[in-house]
This record gives C-alpha cells, sequence and structure tokens, in this order.
C-alpha cells in the first residue's frame, strides 16, 4: 500500500471513529478500572462496512511481509479486528490466519482459552501478532501475550488500533513486547497528550 493511500485510509478511519466511536462529556468507567470523561467504543466502526475495512487494510500494511505467520487477540475487541485482517490479508495475496483468545475456557465445546483452530493445530512456535481495539495500560492485550506465549508461541508485536496515551507503551516495553498504535488519543483530541 502507498504511503498515499495508507494516509488517506488514515485521515478516513479518523472521521469514521469520530462520528461512530467516540464520546464525551460522560463519566465512564474504562476496562482499566480508570475513569475518564472521553471513550472510545470501537464495535460501532469495526463492524461498520467501510470502518472494518480500513482497519484490516491498514494493520495488513503495517504488518512486513513474512513478518508474522498468524494474528489474534483477547475476546471481544479482537474478534472484529483479526476477522476483518484476515479476510484483507487474502484478497491481497499475503493470507495471515487469524484467532482470537478467551477471558476464560468455557465448560463444553473445545474448553480451549484459543479459538479459530482446527482440531490438532496449535499455535506452537508461531510468530504471533496481537491485536486490540483501544489501548489503556495494555492489561488486555498483555493477557492475550500471556496465553500466546504459554502455549509456545512468539509475540513479534502489539498492533492496537487506538492507544488512549495512559501508559501501555511503558507496559509493553516492560513486557518486552513492540507496540504499534494506528491511532492515538491526539488524532481526537486538541487538549490530549
Amino acid at each position: 500500500m502507498s504511503i498515499e493511500k495508507t494516509s488517506a485510509d488514515r485521515a478516513r478511519l479518523i472521521e469514521i471513529i469520530r462520528r461512530r466511536s467516540y464520546g464525551t462529556g460522560v463519566e465512564i468507567r474504562l476496562a482499566s478500572g480508570r475513569m475518564s470523561n472521553f471513550y472510545f467504543n470501537l464495535k460501532p466502526t469495526m463492524l461498520d462496512p467501510e470502518g472494518a475495512f480500513l482497519i484490516g487494510s491498514l494493520i495488513s500494511a503495517a504488518i512486513a511481509p513474512g513478518e508474522a505467520d498468524m494474528i489474534g487477540g483477547l475476546e471481544m475487541g479482537a474478534v472484529p479486528i483479526v476477522a476483518a485482517v484476515a479476510a484483507v490479508s487474502f484478497a491481497k495475496g499475503r493470507p495471515l490466519p487469524a484467532f482470537f483468545v478467551r477471558k476464560q475456557v468455557k465448560d463444553h465445546g473445545t474448553q480451549s482459552l484459543i479459538e479459530g483452530l482446527v482440531k490438532g493445530e496449535t499455535i506452537k512456535d508461531k510468530r504471533v501478532i496481537i491485536v486490540e481495539d483501544v489501548t489503556t495500560t495494555g492489561g488486555s492485550s498483555l493477557q492475550a501475550v500471556e496465553v500466546v506465549k504459554a502455549e509456545g508461541a512468539r509475540v513479534v508485536r502489539v498492533i492496537t488500533v487506538v492507544d488512549r496515551l495512559e501508559g501501555a507503551d511503558e507496559a509493553f516495553a516492560k513486557a518486552g513486547v513492540t507496540f504499534t498504535p494506528l491511532l492515538t488519543v491526539q488524532d481526537f483530541r486538541a487538549d490530549a497528550g
């Protein structure tokens, strides 16, 4: 993907998120437990046809050929993202299989923390990229990182759609994981920082 195309896609994604998924003026509790007067609920963007395509395209473009064998993340936020990336990667001739990590094992079915693999398939010895919709402290992605590492995979990077700039980069650095945000809160708030 050309730099111009990536810049145009990024600008369009910001517009869609601003319209469908960004809110201010209401005190809300984040997944990290922190309170905030602005929030991102990326589900309306991730489930919008254009939003899903742009997220899939931008993440696919951010991944170098041969960098990873699979892409995954923690339910629920990562599920639409990994599906979009898998579809776009196939369309672009660089198929990247996807999976997701459950927050806890179900008491029925395969009883697996990692879903999306066929019977007998594992992520052992695979190079994996973990994705997330919105990152505050990095806790959700780090939970996925730990599960994936415990299954024998190597996490090469974490990519988030929006980084709130509230400590995730430091948490990933401490964990020895490269962190790449597509966008940050500064793309949406003049007073952020």
